[in-house]
């Protein structure tokens, strides 16, 4: 009986040692959390959502566009292509791809580094919080202000009636 109950604690220090892991795991990240019925045990499912996946600072994105731009890359490339394009040691580089695939951006497996975000998405995440931090989300603010002084050829201002025809339909 002492064998069965040794084993049970060494089972819940076990299953206590996880949920600490996952915690701290949580705690860079937001994470959602459910509890999944399987027969008469409940399995937790953790699904990790990065925070604020796609916000970039200037020297995230220029290094992320060498990834978009080369993927995928092997990461001594990387760190080469860091150096030319970037002047960044191979220690730099190091530490912003480890932040990077922290967040949920980059991949480097078997050091072979790939983006898990698309380029399009990262451009549309920044858009719109620049449309909301700067012009309190208006679009028609954001465009004043942009085209202030600006000549559009004809051909930029169709392409630009097109857009806003298709956003309202």
């Amino acid at each position: 009986m002492s064998h069965l109950l040794t084993r049970r604690r060494s089972a819940d220090h076990a299953a206590s040692a996880v949920r600490t892991a996952a915690l701290q795991f949580a705690l860079d990240r937001e994470v959602y959390y459910n509890k999944l019925p399987v027969g008469s045990i409940e399995v937790d499912l953790y699904e990790v959502i990065p925070v604020k996946p796609y916000k970039l600072f200037d020297a995230e994105y220029k290094f992320v566009s060498l990834i978009w731009e080369n993927e995928p890359v092997n990461s001594t490339e990387l760190v080469r292509l860091s150096l030319d394009r970037l002047g960044w040691k191979k220690s730099t580089t190091y530490t912003v791809l480890r932040k990077l695939c922290r967040r949920g951006i980059l991949q480097n497996r078997d050091s072979i580094v790939t983006s898990l975000v698309k380029r399009e998405d990262v451009q549309k995440y920044e858009s719109e919080a620049l449309v909301e931090k700067n012009f309190d989300g208006s679009l028609p603010m954001f465009l004043t202000a942009f085209l202030d002084e600006k000549k559009l050829s004809t051909k930029e201002a169709e392409e630009l009636k097109q857009i806003i025809e298709k956003a309202a339909r």
